[in-house]
């Protein structure tokens, strides 16, 4: 740690550092006062992480794991062992190197996790057993399973337990890289490094290369449709290569393991690696999601739903994937058949109607715009240099494109019950198919905006402690909305109903 702890912060400062040489050597160019802002930037990291390494310290109790540290202000974190959730370990490149780990421990109250860094990875695989262990005794649900011996550290003995079979959910098959390219957020990264090169672009030495000078020349050169066919390629080109990198780095060895306990575990990562543990008391559903692109090859996404664990209550299960692959392996994770691939309940032509006129309000927005007087419109760079053809036509076609996306959300709007699961699906570019276990449902909310009301429609949101805390049930008929919040949790609204 006392090597880890120092190059971790000087990654921290490494954006500052870099900031204030480049403003220092723009104010300064014959002076070598960049030099001494290095070095001084970095002598403090280290100091800095070197202290920060001294003053942290963790212990176990018979009812708590504490953490205490800070600098110049001391910070103790305590997690309750009957309030663990989940037990993630995470090894970055130079931790793997040093046969070290860090162990995040989530309580399930909110994002915030107690975070054990530089453990050594024997001892982190112990930890994640003890805490889930100690976490399944202290809180009454260990009924007949051995309690452990002693906290990891203290005397070197552990909870391990009688060895208990596991069984494997998912592994990565690599002829799933084929899926990568349709993944919508490697798209974002793509047009966030040309974002970068058109900012800094003019800062490169491009114009003392004489082979650049002559191909951009000739690209300018060229006719317009070239050009643009170049950036296409160029873009196309990027997006499949930075999605397939990205995939394999995130992706590498994944495992999806029920463990004998039930707790599930999921395990990735070629640099850092990854091995997340949840309980499966804590498991309330699953969302199955389906970019407009993915669908087109038949892929899917697949993601857990857990109390206070990942994202907003969300943990990434399975990346693009087969749809089939998916749907087996959500239906396990769920261990019920049939939520991820049922028939909707669809919220009829009220709810179509509604959709299809908040769609048009984007339309209505540039009517508006067009039916200001024409001086005004030639400044305006697009539209003063339309034929007087053209307002109508953009009109036309911005009404289908709204009338397309409108129909698509509609049809891809509804819901469904089963045994013991509420199923709901919205959403155009991204379907997602969320599915929340009828027992962890809460309470339920029914709300109704001045336009719903006068169609009888209405959001229905079943709350929880998963997840987003909320599954919405949106333009949903009233009587429909009153009839499913009745049947997924029976007995709980009969004081309200009349």
């Amino acid at each position: 740690m006392l090597l880890l702890t120092p190059v971790r912060t000087l990654g921290s400062f490494a954006v500052p550092l870099v900031l204030a040489v480049l403003g220092v050597r723009r104010g300064r160019d014959e002076d070598p006062w960049w030099l001494l802002v290095v070095v001084a930037g970095a002598a403090l990291a280290v100091v800095f992480g070197v202290v920060s390494w001294a003053v942290t310290r963790y212990r176990f109790t018979d009812e708590q794991v504490q953490l205490r540290s800070g600098v110049l202000s001391r910070r103790v974190t305590t997690a309750p062992l009957d309030r663990v959730r989940s037990v993630d370990i995470e090894a970055p490149p130079l931790h793997r190197v040093l046969g070290l780990a860090k162990v995040k421990v989530g309580t399930g109250v909110d994002a915030t996790r107690l975070e054990l860094d530089g453990v050594s990875a024997a001892q982190a695989t112990d930890l994640r057993t003890y805490l889930l262990a100690r976490s399944r005794v202290a809180g009454g649900d260990g009924e007949g399973a051995p309690a452990p011996v002693d906290a990891p550290g203290r005397g070197g003995t552990s909870y391990l337990g009688p060895a208990q079979p596991e069984t494997e959910l998912a592994r990565i098959d690599w002829g799933w890289l084929r899926y990568a390219p349709f993944s919508l957020s490697s798209l974002v990264v793509v047009a966030g490094v040309f974002g970068v090169l058109a900012q800094f672009g003019d800062e490169l030495p491009i114009d003392q290369i004489d082979v650049a000078q002559d191909a951009w020349r000739w690209v300018v050169a060229q006719a317009l449709l070239a050009l643009v066919g170049a950036v296409v390629l160029v873009v196309v080109v990027g997006w499949v290569v930075v999605s397939t990198v990205t995939y394999v780095l995130t992706w590498w060895n994944l495992r999806v393991v029920r463990e004998g306990r039930g707790n599930l575990r999921i395990t990735r990562g070629l640099l850092t690696t990854h091995s997340q543990t949840v309980e499966r008391a804590k498991v309330r559903g699953a969302l199955m999601g389906e970019p407009f692109l993915l669908r087109l090859v038949r892929g899917a996404e697949l993601s857990a739903i857990a109390t206070g664990v990942g994202t907003g209550g969300r943990t990434r299960v399975l990346p693009p994937a087969p749809r089939s692959v998916v749907v087996q392996v959500g239906h396990e994770l769920l261990e019920e058949h049939g939520p991820l691939t049922m028939a909707m309940v669809g919220h009829g032509p009220r709810a179509r109607r509604r959709i299809h006129v908040r769609h048009q309000w984007g339309t209505l927005l540039v009517t508006g715009a067009l039916a200001v007087p024409t001086y005004l419109l030639q400044d305006l760079w697009v539209l003063g240099r339309l034929p007087d053809w053209g307002p109508p036509g953009l009109l036309v076609v911005l009404g289908l494109v709204n009338a397309l996306v409108a129909e698509s959300a509609w049809r891809n709007l509804g819901h469904g019950l089963t045994d013991r699961h509420l199923v709901v699906q919205t959403g155009t570019f991204m379907r997602t198919r969320e599915v929340l276990e009828r027992a962890g449902i809460i309470g339920w909310r029914i709300e109704q905006g001045f336009f719903q009301r006068r169609l009888g429609l209405a959001d229905l949101m079943a709350t929880t402690a998963a997840g987003s805390e909320v599954l919405t049930a949106p333009d949903i008929p009233l009587d429909l909305a009153v009839q499913l919040a009745g049947r997924a949790t029976p007995g709980m609204l009969d004081d309200f109903l009349v």
